[in-house]
């Protein structure tokens, strides 16, 4: 059963709207161009999302970007979802139990996202690139009774120390009918048999999904969102009386991004089914089939991340393709540097072209390119767009916690009903991220401008951004500090032009002379442990790595170092 770790009790608090720039007296709120909308967020996620079934019953809900290239309408991705759901149930996964989906993007994680919504369960999603300890510090935090998972990624599913499959969680395989099912796992069919689930009774303020993030410090911790918080992100994203503001249903849109990411989860396929468009589902990014897929699919909308625009504003290759179809492009995940958007606009001149802002806790969005609206507004290059509807956005002094007021860098702090309702079974650090005036600090540092823009410019959380993806510095340190031959050690981002952002580490070796330490030794003893984006890429060996009187590193100093070498190895 699923056990929340709240926020602490909110007060009650006049909530004010943006006021004049000079008072310092009062909290400076920001709000969203466009007017609030009424939110339908007091039903389950399931019977949102298909909440205007029989006007979009027979249009093209899902489309595999595979070789077989099946298409499933929404009435059928529907109606498999719910003889999911009565499956599930037959498997003993009952009101607040955790699934979870460890797969690529194919029709089957919706099917199984949506059949555990209609039962009451959430769904905790990770990456099936994952090695086995990082998946199993997932299942022991989330609790996870079932696994959904492709036969190939079954053999991280063995080794667990204290978890037995069959006895501890069951493994359900999605190509089990086609390959042969590894010992106590379960075909897929099995899930899919004659029958419907009934409709159950559902809290709005029950959990659906469970991704897992590092949130501004740490380890990573399981984000408890609920269906009313999905509800409301989706909804500040498409519905009232704005509906272009992103998705139209003729639309076409690509889903290369994971499922397993937030951003992709959300953003992507619940927005995109939301309004009745058409999904077109990629497994992973291969240019050329990329490219032909767009192609052939007359893709309209492109949610993208940064190492993705990259690709296509600098890869010849895409010169052979026609994509014209593209109306808008969306960036998000990290943040799209003024050169490289302007990159891609060069590539596909007949698109809009905006990035939005999201952080997992956040629900994910907290603001967006309104260049999108039916009644678009300009956005300047380099912006995230403007706070999303029915939301309060504030920008703080990191010190002292004071107010600011426009073009005035500090913390971004977002409130609504679309951030998480907590961290799972940690209420030291859902207190320490949402204060108990119900604001979400991020961690982010950036400004908002005369024009409710919003640029990001810093950030005083430690998470480090490969590709969009997060590397927690905490995480590597423990594994490095495990080494026998490593007495301390610091991980930092170093600026990378194609990941953004990549880790490297400062290492103190220690006085045992039975190991010699290199640093491709170290390299390769945390590659054995992580998943690829967290993998190192330079070692420094050090004498000493600096530290608060606390014992709290201080990276600063050790990113100033980076710089400055990388200062004179530019110069010479």
């Amino acid at each position: 059963m699923i056990s929340i770790a709240p926020p602490l009790k909110t007060q009650n608090k006049q909530e004010i709207s943006t006021i004049d720039h000079n008072d310092h007296n009062q909290e400076h709120i920001f709000k969203s161009k466009l007017p609030e909308i009424p939110i339908s967020n007091n039903i389950p996620l399931h019977s949102y999302i298909f909440q205007n079934l029989p006007e979009k019953s027979n249009r093209p809900c899902l489309i595999t970007g595979t070789t077989t290239q099946t298409t499933y309408s929404y009435s059928q991705t529907h109606h498999i979802a719910k003889k999911i759901a009565k499956g599930l149930s037959k498997l003993n996964i009952n009101k607040n139990d955790v699934i979870m989906i460890l797969l690529p993007n194919c029709p089957e994680f919706i099917f199984s996202f949506f059949g555990a919504s209609m039962i009451g369960a959430a769904i905790t999603t990770a990456n099936p690139f994952y090695t086995s300890p990082e998946i199993f510090k997932q299942l022991q935090i989330s609790k996870a009774k079932l696994v959904i998972t492709q036969t190939q990624f079954v053999s991280k599913l063995i080794d667990f120390p204290e978890k037995v499959i069959g006895r501890d969680f069951t493994v359900v395989t999605v190509d089990g009918d086609e390959n042969p099912s590894p010992e106590n796992c379960l075909p897929f069919s099995i899930l899919t048999g004659e029958d419907e689930t009934e409709e159950i009774s559902i809290d709005p303020n029950d959990p659906i999904a469970i991704p897992f993030s590092s949130g501004t410090t740490g380890l990573p911790k399981g984000v408890v969102l609920t269906h009313k918080n999905l509800i409301t992100s989706v909804a500040q994203q498409v519905d009232g009386d704005n509906p272009n503001m992103y998705l139209r249903s003729d639309d076409v849109v690509l889903c290369v991004l994971p499922l397993f990411h937030i951003y992709s989860l959300n953003s992507v396929l619940l927005c995109a089914l939301r309004v009745g468009a058409s999904v077109l589902l990629v497994p992973k990014f291969e240019i050329g089939t990329l490219l032909e897929l767009i192609q052939k699919h007359r893709v309209t909308v492109a949610p993208v991340v940064p190492p993705l625009v990259l690709g296509l504003a600098k890869n010849p290759v895409v010169s052979e393709f026609d994509l014209s179809s593209i109306r808008m492009v969306l960036s998000g995940a990290a943040p799209l540097g003024m050169e490289l958007e302007d990159a891609l606009r060069r590539r596909v001149p007949q698109a809009v072209i905006g990035q939005g802002y999201g952080m997992t806790e956040a629900g994910p969005v907290l603001s967006m390119c309104l260049a999108f609206a039916k009644q678009p507004f300009p956005t300047k290059s380099g912006s995230c767009g403007t706070v999303v509807r029915n939301a309060q956005l504030k920008v703080i002094d990191p010190e002292t916690g004071a107010s600011l007021s426009y073009n005035q860098p500090g913390e971004i702090c977002i409130r609504g009903h679309q951030i998480m309702k907590g961290y799972l079974d940690n209420s030291d650090a859902t207190a320490s991220t949402i204060d108990v005036d119900g604001w979400l600090h991020t961690g982010d540092i950036g400004y908002v401008d005369d024009n409710d823009e919003i640029f990001i410019v810093d950030r005083v959380k430690e998470i480090i951004k490969f590709k969009g993806f997060q590397v927690p510095p905490a995480e590597l340190e423990a594994l490095l500090i495990s080494h026998p031959s490593i007495a301390d050690a610091a991980v930092v981002p170093q600026k990378d032009e194609v990941a953004g952002e990549v880790p490297v580490a400062f290492v103190v070796k220690s006085n045992n002379k039975d190991f010699d330490l290199s640093e491709d030794a170290v390299k390769e003893f945390i590659a054995k442990q992580v998943v690829f984006y967290k993998k190192l890429h330079k070692v420094y060996f050090v004498h000493s790595i600096p530290k608060s009187p606390s014992g709290k590193i201080l990276r600063k100093d050790l990113v100033a170092k980076l710089a400055l070498a990388s200062t004179l190895i530019t110069s010479s």
